[in-house]
């Protein structure tokens, strides 16, 4: 093995680079677009969407492994882009997480129902929203970041 090749080899560990999975962050508040992504970049591609209509467009395209989608919405609400994924079989290992500013019980099932993965009321702490992430990744076989 060259030089050079041995030295790539050695820093890889003998492993291929590991890809970042993409996480979709949708909601219509910049600050909290801005907030999440500088949490979460460190541990994934982030992609900040401010509409449910941007976010199915980017659903189709790309299949992020992680959306993370805020309940009220002027355009869509969550709710509604959460029952259309869901009709998806391609999206069934999609990761979703609702965030909202509602503490009604009854949001929080109408959501789980509809094939959210978790709901988390904010405010939060990223840190927190991170190891809810990681519980549904371990469940559906993906590695934790």
């Amino acid at each position: 093995m060259n030089t050079l090749a041995n030295r790539n080899f050695s820093k890889m560990n003998g492993q291929p680079p590991k890809k970042k999975s993409t996480v979709a962050i949708v909601d219509d508040e910049p600050a909290l677009r801005l907030l999440l992504n500088e949490y979460f970049h460190k541990h994934y591609t982030v992609i900040t969407l401010s509409n449910g209509k941007e976010c199915l467009e980017f659903v189709y395209r790309a299949e992020p492994e992680i959306l993370v989608i805020d309940l009220n919405m002027p355009d869509m609400t969550g709710l509604e882009v959460i029952e259309v994924i869901r009709k998806k079989r391609v999206f069934d290992r999609m990761a979703i997480v609702v965030l909202s500013g509602e503490e009604s019980s009854l949001e929080r099932i109408k959501c789980l129902e509809a094939g959210a993965d978790d709901f988390v009321v904010k405010p939060f702490n990223p840190r927190e929203l991170h190891a809810r992430i990681n519980s549904i990744r371990r469940r559906i076989s993906l590695q934790p970041e």
